[in-house]
Formats: structure tokens, sequence, C-alpha cells
């Protein structure tokens, strides 16, 4: 392979980019640094200049995908607003959305172990994406008769483990899954039972 001529300035994010798409197309432990070196064109030494190994290039990719996952969430948010009902929805979808646009982000984050208490940076912008959903879950159950209102972080982690279910089973040609209806419904659909479930929406006629 040519090289590409990066420089000091971008060849981290290049052998980030690089591990994206080794990751997306092997999964996060099906790949080598020199793998990744060569993906950008580099030689396996120079990698080590920005990285100390592969988990920390992994927690560079999972990084960069929590902080565009917190703008995907933050904007659903907004957009959905003055209606909780409608920003609550709409997070729901930019999980999903947010998964398959971004698929190796997304396994860097959610599928290689590496956990998001590794570097405070990380610990810092994936409390940023929960925290846009928990607000969401909280704005919502304030429609909620008190003695009935779920904790907000109860609320928002199962629109969560919906979401993520939904992705991980249906969402990202799983081997051996398959379902008769398209993601998006499946999540609307268990999201809208959920919701009835608290009183939140009315019951189907």
């Amino acid at each position: 392979m040519a090289k590409r001529g990066y420089h000091h300035g971008n060849l981290r994010q290049a052998l980030v980019d690089a591990a994206l798409e080794l990751i997306t197309e092997k999964g996060p432990t099906g790949f080598t640094l020199s793998e990744a070196a060569k993906q950008a064109g580099v030689t396996p030494a120079a990698v080590y200049r920005h990285f100390e190994g592969r988990e920390d290039l992994i927690a560079e990719a999972a990084l960069q995908g929590y902080e565009i996952f917190a703008d995907v969430m933050q904007y659903a948010y907004d957009s959905g607003q003055p209606s909780a009902l409608a920003a609550f929805e709409a997070t729901g979808r930019a999980y999903l959305a947010f998964a398959r646009k971004y698929p190796g982000h997304y396994i860097a984050m959610f599928e290689s172990g590496i956990s998001v208490n590794r570097t405070p940076e990380l610990a810092a912008v994936s409390a940023r994406a929960r925290s846009v959903l928990e607000r969401a879950a909280e704005d919502l159950s304030q429609h909620i008769p008190p003695e009935k209102r779920p904790p907000a972080s109860m609320f928002s982690a199962h629109i969560w483990a919906l979401s993520h279910g939904v992705v991980e089973l249906f969402a990202r040609n799983s081997p051996g899954t398959t379902s008769p209806f398209p993601p998006e419904e499946l999540l609307e659909s268990a999201i809208g039972v959920y919701l009835r479930g608290l009183g939140l929406i009315a019951p189907d006629q």
C-alpha cells in the first residue's frame, strides 16, 4: 500500500479512522496494530508514537464515538421540544440511527470491553450522552403522579436497554436473528407499550 503522507498533525486521526474500518469489518479483537498501521499507510512503529497498544487505540475510537453520540442525542432531544413526549421518543430513534451510521464507533463503545471509566475524558463524555436520555425521561415523568413515578434513571435505563436490544438483535445483522418487522417499528412499538404501561399515552382503542 502506498504511503499516504500523513504528518504528525493528522497521523493520530488516520490511525483511528483505520481502526474504525477494521473494527467494523473484523470486530474489536479481530485486527492487529500492524494492520491498522498498514491501513493508514504508515509503519507499525509509528503507531506507538500515539497509542500504547490496541486497547488504547480502540478507547480513542470509543471516545470519539461518545462525543458524536452525545451530540446526536442532544440534537434529537432539542428537536422534540417543547413536547416532552416527542423529545423522549426522538432520543430512542437517535440511538438506532447512530448505531447504523457509525457502526465502528458503536462497536468500540459497547462491544469492545473498553470501560467508560478507562479515562476521565471517556467517563465524562459517556455521562453526557446518558444525561440527555435521563433528562428526557425526567421531563416526561413529570406527567406521572408522584406516587407512581419511577426514578428518571430507571426510566431512561429501560429505554436504553430496549434500544440497545433492538440494535444488537435486529439492526446489525446478527447471525441467525431475523425479524419480520423493521427495527424502527420494533423499537417504536416497544416504547409505546412501555409508555402506555406508565399511563403516558392513551391505550389502543
